[in-house]
């Protein structure tokens, strides 16, 4: 499953693209999604605020990848809280935020497939 949402496969078929471009992860152009799937006809936006939820995904990655950059940054600094961190966090946080608005969402349409 790690696979599919990685290659940006359908949750149902595994063949088709949920999104139309084929650079998902570092593209910062405006968001374009399939409406189905071209394989299996598989709806990925079930209602309008479908994807609301996948906000919450995006945060959790986001508190993840600071949590990373934290941690390794502490090998740089002399002490544990050094407040020259946080522009590291904060510049990785905005860069990976593509990543995270798309990823977030392949992840909530696999977790709500069988809704």
């Amino acid at each position: 499953m790690i696979q599919k949402i990685i290659t940006n496969k359908c949750p149902n078929c595994g063949k088709g693209h949920i999104y139309k471009e084929k650079n998902i992860y570092f593209n910062f152009r405006k968001l374009k999604m399939n409406k189905e799937c071209s394989k299996c006809g598989f709806i990925f936006e079930k209602e309008p605020g479908f994807f609301f939820g996948a906000m919450y995904v995006s945060y959790a990655l986001g508190i993840a990848q600071a949590i990373v950059v934290f941690t390794i940054g502490t090998f740089f600094f002399e002490t544990i809280f050094d407040l020259r961190i946080l522009p590291w966090i904060t510049v990785t946080v905005l860069l990976l935020s593509s990543f995270n608005l798309r990823v977030s969402r392949i992840i909530w349409i696999y977790l709500l497939r069988g809704i």
